[in-house]
């Protein structure tokens, strides 16, 4: 029986390793320095003027993308025969006014207030203090028809991130438990009020969720609280009556969108689970002159890289299967606030239990062509098969290098990560977030022409190397115990 036992292992590593070897020849007989370069040009190029959501160069993008896919033989959804998967959103201008009273004091717009989210309105109502607001000071409060007083951030925390990350778990506890309002009390000298009412200025895009059955969103307001007078009035009060208006408001709809095909998996069985191959295609559009005077910012790194990294993974696939089928998606919307992948999500046209992994490309810079990035390489079983292919392709696989910046939670990754998708981003290799790296991020600089393209092709060649590998593996990846997201996947895939 050890012998039986042993020559069936042995049989099938031997198979791995020649499939792995089969993958690496599959891999090269698509992957092309020049079509990499081509595809690079036209989407970063000064015509399409940055690919601004929603622009009409950002549809010519998406036309092009889609025809791409077409070309190399990958299937439209049933949902979306022209491979477009509409997107509802709205540009909703800054407000003209936003006051907060209360204890006899009126509180005004840009002096003292910020509105980050809602729409025009009139409220009246009970303010009840919550400290900071943490899952803890929320658990037995009853804030229904509320509106909720908190210290904005959290204790021993100073980091402007964290504190931008904590805002959206409060209001999400604010929404669950029925509040009407919520009112936050800024004091952060790390992200001055000066610069936040500058950032803030100009009104926003955001997904329009009244296509959907969603709650409106909820009033959440920031109030500048330099000194932590407002925040001794409410720990000392605990209640008193709350008065907010917003007006000025105006809105307009329209729709933008995401990109999406697919190609069968050759496996009986394994067909009908799905790897997502996704980037977002957007970028930041025209802005403030450089130096030379260029307004245009090309996103030639952010994230047309990553956006052809997807097209040479569906070229790939379409013409050599996995045993998986693949599932290719470029977003719409990423710059502003991740929208197209949180769509995605929420309208997905398969059943999200079918996505087994979703294998993201997305880029701000590279500052070291010996190594790729993978942000959350060592979270998913999937790690060996990357680290794997980055080899063969002469690279490092290293992990984020730069944790303070979030950059997990950072990308369309982490929309498919909170439903429990295992859900790693394949970038270009960077030691720290400096350097070359913000030399063109979000720059007029990221042209075309200031790319390495024999690095890309060694990056573009690893990618597809793991897609293959991935696609093909026997055991579909999965979150490594103890991960953030273990417990959302093993519900998502009962």
């Amino acid at each position: 029986m050890k012998k039986l036992f042993l020559l069936a292992a042995t049989t099938l590593l031997t198979s791995a390793v020649f499939a792995q070897k089969d993958d690496k020849k599959i891999t090269d007989a698509t992957v092309n320095k020049a079509k990499i370069e081509s595809h690079i040009y036209f989407l970063a190029s000064d015509e399409l003027k940055g690919r601004q959501t929603p622009s009409p160069e950002q549809l010519i993008a998406a036309r092009y993308l889609t025809t791409q896919l077409q070309s190399y033989g990958v299937k439209p959804l049933p949902a979306y025969p022209d491979y477009l998967q509409p997107v509802a959103m709205r540009t909703v201008s800054a407000p003209s006014q936003v006051t907060v009273a209360y204890n006899n004091t009126t509180f005004l717009l840009k002096e003292s207030t910020l509105k980050l989210d809602g729409d025009n309105v009139s409220l009246d109502a009970e303010g009840i203090f919550l400290n900071y607001g943490t899952e803890e000071d929320f658990k037995s409060a009853d804030v229904k028809g509320k509106v909720i007083i908190v210290k904005a951030g959290l204790p021993q925390q100073t980091n402007p991130r964290a504190w931008m990350s904590a805002r959206q778990e409060k209001a999400k506890r604010a929404t669950e438990k029925g509040a009407v309002g919520i009112i936050e009390l800024y004091a952060n000298q790390q992200l001055p009020w000066k610069l936040l009412t500058s950032y803030f200025k100009g009104g926003s895009v955001e997904l329009d969720e009244s296509t959907t059955k969603a709650k409106p969103s909820l009033t959440h307001i920031w109030l500048h609280d330099p000194e932590g007078k407002e925040a001794v009035y409410w720990t000392d009060s605990k209640k008193a009556k709350v008065q907010i208006k917003i007006s000025g408001i105006a809105e307009k709809k329209f729709n933008t969108y995401n990109i999406v095909g697919y190609v069968e998996g050759t496996d009986a069985k394994l067909k009908n689970e799905y790897i997502a191959y996704s980037a977002h295609y957007d970028h930041i559009g025209v802005g403030n002159p450089n130096e030379k005077g260029d307004t245009i910012y090309n996103g030639a790194r952010d994230n047309a890289v990553g956006s052809v990294t997807v097209l040479s993974a569906a070229e790939n696939l379409a013409k050599y299967p996995t045993k998986r089928s693949a599932l290719f998606i470029l977003f719409t919307g990423e710059e502003k606030g991740l929208l197209g992948s949180r769509w995605f999500v929420e309208h997905s046209p398969l059943e999200l239990n079918k996505i087994v992994y979703c294998f993201n490309s997305d880029n701000a810079g590279y500052n070291d062509t010996s190594i790729a990035t993978i942000i959350g390489l060592g979270r998913t079983t999937a790690e060996g098969f990357i680290k794997k292919a980055c080899e063969t392709y002469g690279l490092k696989a290293t992990d984020d290098p730069a944790p303070e910046q979030g950059l997990f939670d950072r990308s369309d990754n982490v929309n498919f990560a909170k439903k429990g998708i295992p859900a790693p981003t394949f970038s270009m290799g960077f030691t720290s977030f400096s350097g070359d790296v913000t030399k063109f991020y979000h720059q007029a600089s990221d042209e075309p022409s200031t790319l390495d393209y024999s690095y890309l092709y060694k990056f573009f060649s690893a990618y597809v190397y793991s897609c293959r590998m991935i696609g093909n593996a026997p055991a579909r990846p999965f979150w490594k115990t103890g991960d953030k997201y273990f417990d959302a996947g093993t519900q998502l895939y009962k």
